[in-house]
């Protein structure tokens, strides 16, 4: 299975983001990507008013996602808004491509380090899982990542790839722990992970203020047994892997951690 991670920066330009994608997505699939990950926040970055970007499943936006998926006969993983209750949004994440139109709700919200994102967003409440060509794959966002239980529940689940989607707040040793828990996850679930971050704004120029998370870069991907297997920087970049699933069945032979757990 091949595997594309579109680390971009987003804007505060929904209309200008979707354009990225698209162009990101063309390449990836040129390149033979059966999945396309963006990251957390790709419809908007964070740092403002979410609330009058946020749109439903069915409104422009994510049309014009279904569309370039579509398009391109991919799946297409990306982070948007969308609207929730009492005033909040939803970080949600979609997925759309042949036989595929899913969407995951945030569980985690990042209320640390200074930022809550609690005030603005609705936290979701189940995990979801997508088939892309046989292979099932979980669908996780940003802070999530710091919660194992939800990386083993998706295991349990089925799932031999779990995607990472971020927008990983900057910060001393925060590209560190960004690339521990993401190595982490994949040992306490035997799964591949694909971590999509978004890249430092600083790179292109854009340099932004105030606690909200903007990205880091770093964007990699993980094997089952927490390997390592490809990684970009900093800058904005698009890193196309080959994963084998069956990867997956032969480290649970050999690092039994699902079947051994006692708690």
């Amino acid at each position: 299975m091949r595997v594309a991670l579109a680390q971009i920066v987003s804007t505060a330009d929904p209309v200008a983001n979707l354009a990225l994608v698209a162009e990101q997505t063309a390449v990836a699939a040129g390149q033979g990507a059966e999945l396309v990950i963006f990251p957390e926040a790709t419809m908007r970055c964070f740092g403002g008013p979410l609330r009058g970007v946020a749109e439903p499943l069915d409104g422009p936006w994510a049309g014009r996602l279904r569309a370039i998926a579509d398009r391109h006969q991919v799946t297409v993983v990306a982070g948007m808004f969308t609207p929730g209750s009492e005033g909040r949004v939803t970080n949600t994440l979609v997925a759309y491509g042949p036989q595929v139109d899913a969407h995951y709700d945030k569980i985690h919200l990042f209320d640390a380090f200074g930022f809550a994102e609690s005030d603005t967003v609705q936290p979701g409440q189940a995990p979801v899982l997508i088939d892309v060509g046989g292979v099932r794959v979980g669908l996780t966002t940003c802070y999530d990542v710091r919660f194992p239980g939800l990386f083993t529940a998706l295991a349990d689940a089925g799932a031999e790839l779990i995607c990472v989607c971020a927008s990983w707040g900057a910060g001393p040793g925060k590209v560190e722990q960004w690339n521990l828990l993401a190595r982490a996850r994949a040992l306490d679930s035997t799964t591949f992970v694909a971590a999509c971050g978004q890249a430092d704004p600083e790179t292109v120029g854009d340099h932004r203020t105030g606690t909200a998370p903007t990205g880091v870069g770093h964007s990699m991907v993980i094997a089952p047994d927490g390997a390592v297997l490809a990684e970009l920087g900093a800058a904005p970049g698009l890193l196309v892997i080959d994963i084998d699933p069956a990867r997956v069945a032969e480290v649970r032979r050999m690092l039994p951690v699902l079947a051994n757990r006692r708690y």
